[in-house]
């Protein structure tokens, strides 16, 4: 099942529902979120959540924990083996999937950032594809880069004929604004 979309142009303040991890944006330290706690909602992308908290952190919330904020966590179910031959794999569906993966900061997907370097697929003796993912952050010092990278690996999971994953952060070339797509830089405000 593919994950919703929800952009807010409004900033929506909600109470926990119940306890909850998040993970700091952009330092990626791991901070617990308590039932009654009011945060503001800036981002819902991806399935995940970037809120504000009252404290001033602004925090990601994983799709796992969409109900403390009053949504329905997304399903993220694999595909089953036997439902694979019924459709080829194409890589072309490995990049949808990274489509869906979106920067916490940045309401734009990873893809369309130009942080996707390398997107290649090898089969696989037996049956499947090994897909390698090399990919980058906007930011050498962003601490979201290992949570980034796991939203990409189980995304990617689920494409049928995918057996394995493999995404490596890479540095060099260092990431910069030329990479982004023309539709970022529009969405963005880049764009002259």
């Amino acid at each position: 099942m593919d994950l919703p979309v929800v952009r807010h142009n409004k900033k929506k303040e909600i109470a926990l529902t119940r306890d909850c991890d998040a993970t700091i944006i952009p330092s990626g330290e791991k901070l617990k979120l308590s039932r009654g706690d009011r945060v503001v909602l800036t981002q819902a992308l991806g399935g995940h959540f970037t809120v504000q908290t009252d404290c001033g952190y602004l925090a990601r919330i994983a799709a796992i924990d969409a109900d403390a904020i009053g949504f329905e966590p997304p399903s993220l179910q694999t595909p089953s083996h036997a439902a694979e031959g019924a459709t080829p794999f194409d890589i072309q569906q490995v990049m949808a999937k990274l489509a869906t993966v979106f920067d916490p900061e940045i309401p734009v997907n990873v893809v369309e950032l130009g942080l996707i370097y390398l997107c290649k697929a090898t089969e696989i003796e037996g049956g499947g594809h090994h897909v390698k993912i090399e990919m980058s952050m906007t930011a050498p010092g962003c601490g979201m880069g290992d949570i980034l990278r796991q939203d990409v690996q189980e995304r990617v999971k689920t494409v049928p004929g995918v057996t394995s994953v493999d995404v490596e952060i890479v540095w060099d070339p260092p990431w910069d604004r030329s990479r982004m797509s023309e539709a970022a830089r529009l969405q963005l405000g880049m764009l002259l």
